[in-house]
């Protein structure tokens, strides 16, 4: 049975549509343009992320060349500088090579011959110029009455060879210039013979071997020579004349000096 509220409310409308009522009105008016608000998400929590563990402090920059200087400085005789360039570890020649190529022949004698850098032999035996330059050299020494047994003194820019007898590198020569310049302030030699062009970068700050040859000039305060080296005149065999007239010039020095 239906309701006596259900039959109130239909004569109720019953009414209002007889009265011309076609649509619902709300008690408060509706704006149907506006533009609802956007929901507002929930706040999405920020996903905690356990910190990165920071960074190793970056080691400082080695000045190569400084520790150089201090290390060669610090050098009372040629054992200490032999010492001290054995335990230097800022050249990567080091890493390739078999042997430190330290010197040769009589320390303290007048002439000191300061080559460029070992080949393969010298790295194999440890002593400079003892391959087919070596012996060139020996042959040019003969010739002035000098030899490395008894008067001359041999040694390198660079102490170890560099890969495939590649040319130094200026940063390497420069890293060992302060054993070199200590090299001769401890050997004492009257005179240098300055071998290869770069030789005279490192002694000289020069190169052009062909323009520098000949003319004696100065190094780390003693008379220095610039003579080919004896590889480029095994070479170049005609280039034999020039280095002749240079051993003279050698000789004419040590025997006027």
């Amino acid at each position: 049975m239906e309701s006596a509220e259900y039959h109130s409310a239909l004569s109720a409308l019953t009414w209002q549509i007889e009265l011309g009522v076609d649509e619902c009105i709300a008690d408060a008016p509706i704006n149907r343009y506006e533009v609802p608000a956007a929901a507002a998400k929930p706040a999405v929590a920020a996903a905690v992320t356990p910190a990165a563990p920071a960074a190793p402090a970056a080691a400082p920059e080695v000045d190569a060349v400084a520790v150089a200087r201090a290390a060669a400085d610090a050098a009372q005789d040629l054992e200490g500088l032999r010492a001290a360039m054995a335990a230097y570890e800022h050249c990567d020649l080091k890493l390739g090579a078999r042997n430190l190529v330290f010197s040769d022949g009589v320390p303290g004698a007048r002439v000191m011959i300061v080559g460029e850098a070992p080949g393969r032999d010298e790295d194999r035996e440890g002593r400079p110029f003892v391959g087919r330059a070596g012996q060139l050299l020996d042959k040019m020494l003969a010739a002035i009455d000098l030899s490395r047994e008894a008067s001359v003194y041999i040694t390198n820019v660079l102490p170890w060879r560099p890969p495939q007898n590649r040319d130094p590198k200026p940063e390497e020569i420069a890293m060992m210039q302060p054993f070199l310049h200590r090299h001769i302030a401890l050997a004492g030699p009257d005179v240098l013979v300055v071998v290869g062009n770069h030789a005279c970068q490192a002694l000289l700050g020069k190169r052009g071997i062909t323009r520098l040859r000949g003319d004696w000039t100065e190094a780390q305060g003693k008379p220095a020579l610039p003579m080919f080296h004896p590889a480029y005149l095994l070479r170049n065999p005609a280039a034999k004349r020039e280095a002749w007239a240079d051993l003279l010039a050698l000789k004419a020095r040590l025997r006027d000096g």
